[in-house]
Order: C-alpha cells, then sequence, then structure tokens
C-alpha cells in the first residue's frame, strides 16, 4: 500500500471515519467525488462501540455488490432471534427469520466495527479520488462571507487547512463540527445509564440476543460466541452509588437477576471491567449551513435502545450520497441540496427516536425507580397476537424507517489503494 500527501483542495471534506464518514466518503469516490476523510486516531481499535450490523446495512452491502466479500473475509457472528423477557414470565419475540422471504439477510450481523470500517475504507482507496488521513483532527471550519469553505485539522506535525465546497460533519456525539456550525440542538434526557461488562458463554447455551425486564432490573444478553456481552441498565447518574455499595454486591445482584451466570460471575475481578456509557438523545433542529452538512451522530445521537444507531448512520450517509453526487461533481451544490438531504432523513430519525424514548419511558423507567416487576402492557399482549403484527418488531430492527437504496454511479475501481499521511 503506498502513502500519498494529504490534498489541499478537495471537493468534500468529512470530519471523521466513524461508520457514516467511511461510508459516505466511499461512495462519493466511488461516483468519482475528490473526498478527504480526516480520522482523530491513528487506527480504528475502540473497545464497546456499536458492532451490531443490521439487515438495512447488510442489504446496502449487497447492493455495493460488496456483502459476499464483506461476509466471507470479515470474521462476524450472527443472531436469529431477539428476545425480550417481562415480569410474569411473557416473552416479546423478534424472530428474524419471519422475514427470510423479503431479505437475504434474515439476521443481526456481529461485526467489531474496526473490521467493519478498515473493510470499507480499504474498499475505497481503491478509487483514486479517495483520500484518508490519519491522526488527522477537524478542530474548526473555514468561514468566508457566511458559508463554510473547508476545515482545520490538527496532526502531531501541527495544525493544516483543506478547503471544500463541502464539509461533512461524521465526528461523532462530541463532534467540534457541529459546534463550530452553531446549529440549533433539541436534547431529550434518557432515564438511564449503562454498564457494560464481558462474561464467559458456554457453547450449549442459546444464540441470540436475551433483554429481560424483571424485578425492575433491565439486563441485555447479548451473544458475541465465546462471551456475553451483558448491557446492566441503571438509573441516570447512578454509577457511583453503584460502585460505593461494593464489586460483591454487584455481582450478587447480577446472579439475582441472571441465575444461569452464577458459575461465572466471579470473573468480574474489577470496577475496570465495566465501563460506563452515558446515555444520551438528542438532534439537530436543522443539520446544515452552507457548506457543511451534519450526519450521523453529529446530527442526531440515538439510545442505545435496539441497537440502530450504526445503521441509522449509515442510512444517512446513503442518502447525503445520493443527493449530493453529481451537485459535488458539476460544482454546482447549493444548501438546497442539503436541505434536502435533512428533509429525507429527519421523519425517519424522529420516528425511531420516539420508539426508543417511549420503550425508555413506559418500559423501563418505572422499573427503574420502583425496582419493582414490570408486566408488559396489555395492548402489546394482544397486538402480539394478531399474525401481522407480530412481525412488527423484527422489521422495525432489521430494516428501520424509509430506509434509502443506493443511488450513486459506479466508476471502475484502480488496483492500488493509497492512504494520505498528513504532513
Amino acid at each position: 500500500m503506498t502513502h500519498a500527501p494529504v490534498p489541499e483542495r478537495v471537493q468534500c471534506c468529512i470530519a471523521g471515519c466513524g461508520p457514516a464518514g467511511a461510508v459516505l466518503g466511499f461512495l462519493l469516490a466511488r461516483a468519482g467525488v475528490e473526498v478527504l476523510v480526516l480520522e482523530k486516531h491513528a487506527d480504528f481499535l475502540r473497545d464497546f462501540r456499536g458492532d451490531t450490523l443490521h439487515t438495512s446495512t447488510l442489504e446496502i452491502l449487497d447492493e455495493l455488490g460488496l456483502a459476499e466479500r464483506f461476509l466471507g473475509q470479515v470474521p462476524h457472528s450472527t443472531v436469529t432471534r431477539l428476545g425480550f423477557e417481562f415480569g410474569g414470565g411473557f416473552t416479546l419475540g423478534a424472530d428474524f427469520e419471519r422475514l427470510r422471504g423479503r431479505t437475504k439477510f434474515p439476521y443481526i450481523a456481529f461485526v467489531p466495527q474496526w473490521d467493519f470500517l478498515r473493510f470499507v475504507t480499504q474498499e475505497a482507496q481503491r478509487y483514486p479520488t479517495f483520500h484518508l488521513a490519519m491522526q488527522a483532527e477537524a478542530v474548526e471550519l473555514l468561514w468566508s462571507d457566511g458559508q463554510v469553505r473547508g476545515a482545520r485539522y490538527r496532526t502531531p506535525q501541527g495544525e493544516h487547512t483543506v478547503e471544500a465546497p463541502l464539509t461533512v460533519g461524521a465526528d461523532g456525539r462530541g463532534s467540534a463540527t457541529r459546534a463550530a456550525a452553531g446549529l440549533p440542538l433539541a436534547a431529550s434526557s434518557p432515564p438511564m445509564d449503562v454498564l457494560w461488562f464481558r462474561i464467559s458463554r458456554r457453547p450449549d447455551e442459546p444464540n441470540m440476543i436475551d433483554f429481560r425486564l424483571t424485578g425492575g432490573q433491565f439486563v441485555g444478553l447479548i451473544d458475541r460466541r465465546s462471551y456475553w456481552q451483558v448491557a446492566w441498565v441503571i438509573p441516570k447518574g447512578a454509577f457511583d452509588e453503584v460502585r460505593q455499595a461494593g464489586l460483591e454486591a454487584f455481582r450478587a445482584r447480577v446472579v439475582e437477576h441472571v441465575p444461569t451466570l452464577v458459575d461465572r460471575v466471579g470473573e468480574l475481578e474489577d470496577w475496570d471491567q465495566i465501563k460506563l456509557l452515558t446515555v444520551r438523545a438528542d438532534r439537530l433542529r436543522r443539520w446544515y449551513r452552507p457548506g457543511y452538512l451534519a450526519i450521523g451522530d453529529a446530527a442526531h445521537v440515538m439510545s442505545p435502545v435496539g441497537g440502530v444507531g450504526i445503521n441509522v448512520a449509515i442510512q444517512d450517509a446513503v442518502e447525503a450520497a445520493n443527493r449530493l453526487w453529481q451537485p459535488l461533481r458539476d460544482g454546482t451544490l447549493t444548501t438546497r441540496h442539503l436541505a434536502r438531504v435533512q428533509r429525507r432523513r429527519e421523519l425517519a430519525v424522529w420516528i425511531t427516536q420516539l420508539v426508543q424514548g417511549q420503550i425508555q419511558e413506559r418500559l423501563l423507567k418505572p422499573g427503574l425507580e420502583s425496582g419493582r416487576e414490570v408486566q408488559a402492557p396489555a395492548l402489546m399482549r394482544l397486538l402480539l397476537q394478531v399474525p401481522g403484527l407480530r412481525d412488527l418488531p423484527p422489521r422495525f430492527v432489521a430494516f428501520g424507517v424509509a430506509r434509502p437504496h443506493v443511488r450513486t454511479p459506479a466508476l471502475a475501481p484502480t488496483a492500488a489503494p493509497s492512504v494520505a499521511t498528513a504532513v
């Protein structure tokens, strides 16, 4: 692999090489747009990042002709069933096998996010108009006459600038570019935080995602082949209180709610094994300024409920590429093009966040606050007796809302990928 210098002017500069930034960069370069993606880290290796690829994302890869190669080359596991157990023994199941007639991918794939990003960027590097700069953190937008004209970024060698008709903020929930653009934000207050930890998994245990809301405690067990990724929900801001009670008390509470882990909970030997995810949920009222567009977590931070965040972000990238490749390549980009991206995506984001919020407020919050059993709502029990409605939970998780399809053209790739080095 060769290394190329970072260009000082491109048609599109993307801040952040997470799922949204990587996919958008790939799609634009594939359509012949000169694009530079800035990634502040030296690699993609970060633990406890989302790594659930739902049916919608796998279908996007398939539309690009990459799904077979991706699933063949990248280590992954699949889950075909999601269970949600309430007090009183009622279980809500989302069986993705029921979607087999609708899709080639009736399952959730678990892929470490660094492997997904490495795969996408390697494919993108086959196109000569794609440039990726690692250890390059976007810190400021360049403005001229009320319009964003590019970005200033920081590397180990100092600060640099890149000029571009469009700068895209895909730099996550702490987006520096979003802050620099001064876009109005609507934030909600999820009633919870999540503790993440690992417990070994026995080969004879079921292959599924198991959520339980029993005794006032919500816990998720996510099958990662050799271990369970455990999501332990706590009231917002309660982590210090949990720690003060001691690790032994925490292990005892885990066994109380997941008795099958009694022989393995001793694997938790230190609080360093337990990571806190501070849950946020917000969305921009406006995603754009002249010359600037926010997508993914920079435009809307999703709750972890349903594990849909990566897939919603990737759908943003697909819609943005569909709308923007032509005006970027032709030099005819206007603010109206950016507004159309938001119009096409904001309703889907709003509906998804609404569903997540209802689950948090009506199911999780009452149990967390009271410490008592939460029963499944009577209407939910009734609706799930209707055959057509039984498929709604797996369809919502698998496909999302108003998912876009790839509409960008494909130029012939080159055979020699290159990575830009920030100097």
